[in-house]
């Protein structure tokens, strides 16, 4: 193997871990957007599990803004979570790629 060739090869493994790490963040946010979609669901559940301890009426001016932090929870977390599957799908091709172009090293890279 040529000095060449090592160095063309080296290069290729980089730009894979490279991508991978980037997959590798992607996968953290997705992850957040996960758990910013849970926290609204368990507050609701708690509220719909004491809902026979309180008058709504009378805790309105409480519900109203926790109802809007959790609508704020529910579209961040949701935008966090498709945003992060489309970078993952592009990384993937961006590997798909590289295993086209460098079948060498393809074999490698699953």
């Amino acid at each position: 193997m040529t000095n060449a060739t090592y160095n063309s090869d080296s290069i290729v493994i980089n730009e894979v871990q490279l991508i991978l790490a980037e997959k590798r963040t992607s996968l953290a946010v997705m992850r957040t957007g996960i758990a910013m979609l849970a926290l609204p669901l368990s507050v609701l559940s708690v509220l719909i599990a004491t809902s026979k301890y309180y008058n709504v009426l009378h805790v309105l001016h409480f519900l109203v803004p926790l109802g809007a932090l959790n609508l704020i929870l529910i579209v961040f977390g949701s935008y966090m979570i498709v945003r992060a599957v489309i970078r993952i799908h592009k990384y993937d091709r961006l590997i798909h790629q590289i295993k086209l172009k460098h079948s060498v090293i393809g074999e490698f890279i699953e």
